[in-house]
């Protein structure tokens, strides 16, 4: 892992704006418009369900949106608090307090910059999608059963924040339902799945929010029965509308070693979700996300949310769609976005506080379904046992433990299934008597070779790494019924090979030759010979004992045999 060549950071906005023109700024506008509304709702739900207030879930959204749009390599990502990191920042939150979540997210920005830095823009790309499809349905079934106890108007307080124990208690309360606030909660979670059905473009989250906070405005100048409904400015007594000042936080090495798996979760989890909505992103305008950017991009803006109090930030696949269907098509509109939700921060604040809790909770059951994927996870059901192990694993971890522990194990487990399948895939045959040279290539001529008694060839097809080289081992002793005076090993189709690989060749040849056994290594490819001549494997061997070709070294061992018959 190296720098190679310069820094790859080059933000969208630079190059948009070298033939930007008054047309495109009036799709921008329009887009941007609409999508600081659409995200109005979610940065307020987001950062409560987060365990913080809902002026920290729109200062993250405002001030990470911009850095996002300002220096990302998605000319249209919308970054912003998402539902993805509601776990993690509420157990963190519950751990180490607000300064924990600060350096744990000033930590992840970091990890995020030399990820960038680093060219690991793409490397993210590959972690295995039933490992993300487990996690993210992990995720969204805890964000439903956080919101149990708003939506039905339990009035719990002190809830665990551990899964199986708060549904323990969720279940004894079940009682306690208070029927004016799940009427708030249901009518509201009906106009949220109703409103797309008549129009697409119509922002349900948004449309339950002002219809509900009206009815009930509505109502309360007339009849008390809706008197009890918990609102947000019921909850968060208080709230500035005061742009906070930057402040700092103290950091030393057993904080740092504390916070770095949780901050380790946060990046991974904010590169894999920003690439993935890039990439949709990309699918549909045709675009090309420079990965590596877009990780600076966001790294930066984790670095600097904390600084003013925000929880972490990555790009929103909801609100980068919105943005493309509206017309978005430069990081104008996303920094419009924030524009816009900056305005509403300063001059509408006292409306914001009067929206029912539990409509908030039906938008994050709604974000909770959306995000779960029940689709997806019935199709990888029916994919090979591995990926459903993965995604169950993962699924269950995230559930009954927690987001670090799902993604560590689920990495770990997918890394071992899948070295397992490799070496599956792996075959090492033994030749004697005869070989076809051309075996397993497109050539329609074949040559056999006759090989003489005493020379038998091992052929290793796949990557020579340190299951393989164990497996290799084992039957090379099962083999030999009779000791051989030559040994082939035919190394065509290795790839690559491994310390473990090399070590074990090394052991091959000089209890080879202590026997008075010969060993000759044919088809080695240019990129594998270099690796042995590097660790000295070719000054074990005569010069004549690598050959590039098959012929060649059953032609040298079978003369060797015959000359010692």
């Amino acid at each position: 892992m190296q720098l190679s060549g310069t820094i790859d950071f080059r933000p969208k906005l630079l190059s948009a704006m070298s033939n930007y023109s008054f047309s495109k700024f009036k799709d921008d506008l329009i887009a941007g418009i609409v999508v600081g509304i659409v995200a109005l709702p979610l940065a307020i739900a987001f950062g409560i369900a987060s365990g913080v207030s809902p002026t920290i879930g729109l200062i993250t959204a405002i001030i990470g949106g911009f850095i996002v749009s300002a220096l990302g390599g998605c000319s249209v990502q919308i970054g912003g608090p998402t539902g993805a990191f509601i776990v993690i920042v509420y157990n963190i939150i519950a751990n180490f307090g607000l300064e924990g979540l600060a350096i744990a997210t000033f930590m992840a920005g970091i990890i995020l910059v030399l990820l960038g830095l680093f060219h690991l823009g793409t490397v993210i790309k590959f972690i295995p999608y039933p490992i993300v499809v487990g996690f993210t349905a992990g995720i969204a079934l805890t964000i439903f059963s956080t919101q149990m106890n708003d939506f039905f108007g339990l009035g719990l307080t002190n809830l665990p924040s551990e899964f199986l124990p708060k549904w323990g208690v969720y279940l004894k309360n079940f009682g306690n339902i208070n029927l004016p606030t799940l009427i708030v909660g249901a009518l509201s979670l009906f106009i949220i799945i109703i409103a797309p059905k008549i129009s697409k473009k119509l922002p349900g989250a948004l449309i339950a929010i002002i219809l509900v906070t009206l009815l009930i405005y509505v109502c309360n100048q007339f009849t008390d029965f809706f008197a009890g409904v918990e609102t947000i400015g019921g909850r968060f007594k208080g709230m500035s509308t005061d742009l906070p000042q930057p402040h700092g936080f103290s950091l030393s090495m057993a904080t740092i070693n504390t916070l770095l798996p949780s901050a380790f979760t946060i990046a991974v989890l904010g590169a894999i979700e920003s690439l993935l909505s890039a990439t949709v992103a990309d699918g549909v305008t045709g675009s090309r996300t420079n990965s590596n950017t877009e990780l600076i991009g966001q790294g930066i803006a984790n670095i600097t949310v904390p600084l003013f109090g925000g929880i972490p930030v990555t790009g929103a696949i909801a609100r980068t769609m919105t943005n493309i269907t509206n017309g978005g098509r430069t990081p104008v509109a996303g920094i419009i976005h924030a524009v816009v939700l900056l305005l509403i921060f300063l001059f509408l604040m006292d409306l914001i506080n009067m929206i029912p809790m539990s409509c908030l909770a039906a938008v994050l059951i709604m974000v909770s379904y959306n995000m779960s994927g029940w689709r997806t996870v019935r199709g990888i059901f029916k994919n090979p046992k591995s990926d459903v192990t993965v995604l169950v694993v993962t699924f269950l971890l995230t559930v009954i433990f927690d987001l670090t522990i799902a993604i560590e194990i689920g990495l770990m487990l997918a890394v071992v299934l899948f070295l397992r399948r490799v070496m599956e895939n792996t075959a090492v045959k033994v030749y004697s008597e005869q070989l076809d040279a051309a075996e397993g290539t497109d050539m329609s001529q074949h040559e056999v070779l006759d090989v003489a008694p005493g020379v038998s060839v091992y052929e290793i097809e796949g990557p020579f790494f340190f299951g393989v080289a164990t497996k290799f081992d084992e039957l090379m002793r099962t083999s030999m019924s009779v000791k051989p005076k030559v040994r082939i090993i035919r190394m065509r189709k290795v790839p690559f090979i491994d310390s473990t690989g090399i070590h074990n060749l090394e052991l091959l040849i000089k209890s080879s030759q202590a026997e008075g056994i010969e060993v000759v290594l044919s088809g080695v490819q240019p990129n594998v010979h270099a690796t042995l001549e590097h660790a000295g494997i070719d000054k074990l061997l005569p010069e004549n004992h690598i050959c590039d070709h098959i012929t060649k070294a059953v032609k040298m061992a079978n003369a060797v045999a015959l000359a010692e018959a």
